[in-house]
């Protein structure tokens, strides 16, 4: 299903039922969406094609104290550092910092296969999947695609059931060929073989092949017919999960080219049932950490098997396999990253405070960062441009989308979650306490400290513009449209007095509406040459950059 550009573009940044009277979406029957807090920064982020450069290291991080219910400071569990509330010490955490790569010489960090393999998170996961490999038969492929509850796919639980509104993954059944004696499983292996035949030889150079590069094992035509009627559905399935979760995300996918846009949803279906895996609640487990790190253990295992010889486990890991064969630089490392970005949140297993904002950085990095690698193949540059040039600037798009969600959300997290993003030197910079921010009082210093980090967000944003025009011109569009409508909800807290506390910024959707021209307009080369009359007084990045260097300046001199 094709529309025109513009009735896409006139519908991309709605999220609301006036949108689907433009655009047809396959979830038209999905119920109303869920926030869940524990996630919800994760899953609004919106893709981008990025991150080359290697530089200064990072300095190593002072140890952050925590306390527990009642308010008392918990100890180290042993000489490391451990606090039982974080499970990170400032060593693993300085380690990890310091492993980082500086990109373009400015301030955006890849940190692309950072981990500590000492710190709790990581044994702990690394123990449960030993647990879980000790348990596999030989040559018995890993898992069965369905997780502990109700035998349903793995990542898919009854929030998401609900929110789509039926049974996920159970459409396979209807391509299945009961007269053979063939069951399901049987038939996503099947569908499984035939696309890893048409992938090219290096993509999985441990398959079999003939002397003519050739699969040695044939189909039919009525077999082929039937394996893509079923991964077409995969797809559709696909989509209806992304519309359900993020309608205004899945509305932007579709002025993409439909490869492009199929793969898109995807990437994004793992992500989703990856964050199902870590937050979703477990009533029914004796010990529900132990439970989600065997369940992360094997579906990171069922990942890099996936990537490294084409295997998969359920039907809807279908469509990401396609992925790969059809956009064979698709890299891992930003998956496994994820993985560990989600990690961070878990208590117990994460880091429930930042000291710095490299140590936030490296959060933004893993739960938005990522998810603009994951799509840089897919999103493709413009000629002229290659990967490492898009990179910085879409991990700055990232950087900045993440530092947005914490601002908007600053009193949501405190409130609902007990969590503060912020940075405690900043706080401490401005004279910010956390019981200020739980206790939701707005007064001068937590002003200065809004205008502080909105002035941080806008130099991202302002990193991140420089990327639009490396895209391929199909990507354009999708990416400029997220980058202004982010980048509004920092002018909605500056309207709201800075009370990021007691009230939630939000920009309506005829404001965004009425941005989608200016959006379009500024993807053209002419933008160049003759911007918009509200672009006029933009400041260039050089000019934020010293803003927010004068920033620190005055407060300093303030202070002495």
């Amino acid at each position: 299903m094709r529309v025109s550009s513009i009735a896409v573009a006139t519908a991309l940044s709605v999220s609301s039922g006036s949108a689907w009277s433009l655009i047809s979406s396959p979830a038209s029957f999905a119920t109303q969406r869920r926030v869940a807090f524990g996630a919800q920064r994760r899953r609004e982020t919106v893709l981008m094609s990025v991150v080359p450069q290697k530089k200064d290291e990072i300095a190593s991080v002072p140890f952050f104290t925590n306390k527990d219910s009642q308010g008392h400071a918990k100890h180290a569990d042993h000489a490391g550092g451990h606090s039982s509330a974080s499970g990170r010490s400032a060593e693993e955490i300085a380690n990890e910092l310091s492993l980082g790569v500086t990109l373009d010489g400015g301030p955006v960090i890849d940190f692309a296969s950072v981990k500590d393999s000492t710190s709790l998170a990581e044994r702990a996961l690394t123990e449960a999947r030993k647990k879980y490999e000790f348990n596999l038969e030989d040559g018995v492929r890993v898992g069965t695609g369905h997780s502990a509850a109700g035998g349903r796919l793995m990542g898919i639980n009854d929030e998401v059931v609900a929110e789509v509104g039926y049974e996920i993954g159970t459409f396979v059944d209807e391509y299945v060929d009961t007269a053979s004696g063939e069951d399901a499983d049987a038939l996503v292996q099947k569908c499984a073989q035939y696309l890893r035949s048409k992938a090219a030889q290096e993509t999985f150079p441990q398959l079999p092949k003939d002397e003519n590069g050739e699969d040695l094992v044939l189909f039919t035509q009525d077999e082929i017919s039937r394996f893509d009627r079923l991964l077409a559905r995969a797809y559709e399935e696909s989509g209806i999960v992304t519309s359900a979760f993020a309608k205004t995300f899945y509305l932007g996918t579709q002025v993409l080219p439909e490869p492009a846009m199929k793969a898109i949803w995807a990437v994004y279906v793992w992500c989703r049932r990856t964050d199902e895996i870590v937050d979703a609640p477990r009533p029914e487990a004796q010990d529900p950490n132990a439970e989600m790190l065997t369940d992360l253990s094997e579906w990171e295992i069922r990942l890099e098997r996936l990537f490294d010889r084409g295997d998969v486990v359920d039907v809807l890991d279908l469509p990401l396999l396609d992925c790969k064969i059809k956009y064979p630089t698709l890299p891992i490392t930003p998956f496994s990253d994820m993985i560990r970005g989600m990690l961070m949140d878990i208590p117990g297993l994460g880091q429930e405070r930042y000291e710095t904002w490299d140590e936030l950085h490296l959060y933004c990095y893993r739960v938005a960062g990522t998810v603009g690698l994951m799509s840089m193949p897919v999103f493709g540059c413009a000629p002229g441009y290659t990967d490492e040039m898009a990179k910085e600037p879409a991990l700055s798009l990232g950087v900045a989308f993440q530092i947005t969600n914490i601002l908007r959300d600053v009193g949501e997290d405190a409130e609902k979650r007990g969590r503060v993003y912020l940075p405690r030197q900043d706080m401490e910079k401005f004279g910010v306490t956390e019981q200020q921010i739980l206790d939701q009082i707005v007064d001068e210093n937590y002003i200065n400290l809004m205008k502080f980090e909105i002035a941080r967000a806008r130099m991202y944003y302002a990193r991140a513009l420089r990327g639009v025009e490396m895209l391929l011109p199909e990507s354009r569009l999708p990416v400029q449209l997220s980058l202004d409508a982010y980048g509004k909800i920092l002018d909605k807290i500056e309207e709201n007095q800075y009370d990021s506390l007691t009230k939630r910024a939000y920009v309506g959707k005829w404001e965004k509406l009425a941005g989608i021209p200016s959006s379009w307009y500024r993807t053209l080369d002419i933008a160049k040459m003759m911007p918009l009359p509200e672009d006029w007084d933009k400041k260039s990045l050089a000019e934020y950059e010293q803003e927010l260097d004068n920033m620190i300046v005055e407060k300093w001199e303030h202070e002495h």
